[in-house]
């Protein structure tokens, strides 16, 4: 009696758990820290990768520094390799874009930028939610599920909210206006643990 209690109490764990994990924006994703060498599209920012727009007038696009309105909000990118191929595999490659110029950078921060645009993970470090969002007020990105807000002049240092740390930064380099991937992330992205 007692095992087949166990057993009945397991599979409705494992019910739950899957319907649960069906809900989850992410799940169909890698694991955290999953190898992923031989998949492309899951690799992480290389060097020379230059980043797309995930969404509006230009989705698909390659980022140019002009297309970026000064001073926000940020648009959301992905890297894509030399051939095209985009790393949208994983959440984790998941960058923001935000244009803010030259004045008032910390000294990191400007050494990473291009043309006044900064690139950071877009994977909040709180709980791995999208950092998705802008405030005018604050000229800073802020994270959907939290309100963790992000100061991109500063490196993405918290300004508000639980979230432990700053995003990672993406160093870039520019090609004529085009945003190239100059480096790998600097920093924690999200939910990973080292």
């Amino acid at each position: 009696m007692q095992d087949n209690l166990h057993s009945l109490c397991l599979c409705r764990r494992r019910a739950m758990l899957g319907a649960a994990t069906a809900l989850m924006p992410w799940a169909s994703f890698p694991a955290w820290g999953e190898d992923q060498s031989n998949d492309s599209t899951s690799a992480r920012p290389q060097l020379g990768d230059r980043l797309v727009f995930l969404t509006g007038p230009k989705k698909g696009q390659a980022a140019r520094s002009d297309d970026l309105e000064l001073g926000g909000p940020q648009a959301q990118a992905y890297p894509a390799d030399p051939k095209g191929v985009v790393r949208d595999g994983s959440p984790l490659n998941l960058v923001v874009l935000v244009r803010v110029g030259s004045d008032g950078l910390d000294a990191d921060t400007r050494a990473r930028s291009a043309d006044g645009v900064v690139a950071y993970s877009a994977i909040c470090t709180h709980q791995a939610c999208p950092v998705n969002q802008w405030s005018e007020e604050k000229k800073a990105m802020v994270c959907s599920c939290h309100a963790s807000t992000y100061d991109p002049k500063n490196g993405a240092k918290v300004i508000f909210g639980p979230a432990p740390s700053s995003l990672a930064a993406l160093p870039l380099k520019s090609e004529s206006g085009l945003l190239i991937v100059a480096g790998g992330f600097v920093g924690r992205i999200g939910g990973e643990t080292n």
